[in-house]
């Protein structure tokens, strides 16, 4: 008989039960009536640390932007053509060790006579080398390999050649010059 009782209250008091979540700060508020009921002091209040959550944040974004940078980072253009023909990165090595010990001794060539063949010259090296990065260039972006790979060779014996041809003036240019100094002698 009690069942039925305790059944028939149930029945009579369903959906009036609230089963919704209480507000936010709703133990904080219970806390401090039951506090001033019982007439006690707290001694502290719990306080929000907002400086958490902000370092977490800012560990987040941190750590993101990182990871972005290292995966958006493109290797060098020198790299890629690595990747792409080994045998160029090599080819390359040599040509330009060859180029900058002509260089070094065109400079020390150098002389009022000769310097303005020299600086033409450094000029021109200077167009043969954007030429041959735009080659690679070309190389990366999927072009007919052979046939770039022949040009870039190509490239680097023209410079070898400029320099050659060059330094076989400037020692003409001194030949001359100490042939009339010597013609020309008190």
């Amino acid at each position: 008989m009690e069942k039925d009782k305790l059944k028939e209250l149930f029945n009579g008091l369903e959906g009036t039960f609230d089963t919704g979540e209480p507000k936010a700060g709703h133990q904080e508020r219970f806390l401090e009536k039951l506090n001033q009921a019982n007439k006690t002091i707290t001694l502290h209040k719990k306080k929000r640390n907002w400086w958490r959550p902000l370092s977490i944040a800012a560990s987040v974004a941190v750590i993101s932007l990182l990871a972005i940078g290292i995966y958006t980072s493109r290797p060098s253009l020198d790299e890629q053509v690595a990747k792409i023909s080994p045998e160029v990165s090599n080819t390359q090595v040599y040509f330009s060790s060859l180029i900058e010990d002509q260089v070094k001794q065109l400079e020390k060539e150098s002389s009022p006579e000769t310097q303005k063949i020299i600086s033409d010259t450094m000029d021109q090296l200077k167009k043969l080398e954007t030429n041959y990065k735009q080659l690679e260039t070309d190389l990366i972006n999927g072009g007919n390999n052979k046939l770039i790979l022949s040009a870039m060779i190509t490239n680097f014996q023209t410079r070898i050649d400029l320099l050659q041809d060059v330094i076989i003036q400037i020692e003409a240019i001194k030949n001359l010059k100490n042939q009339n100094d010597a013609n020309f002698i008190i």
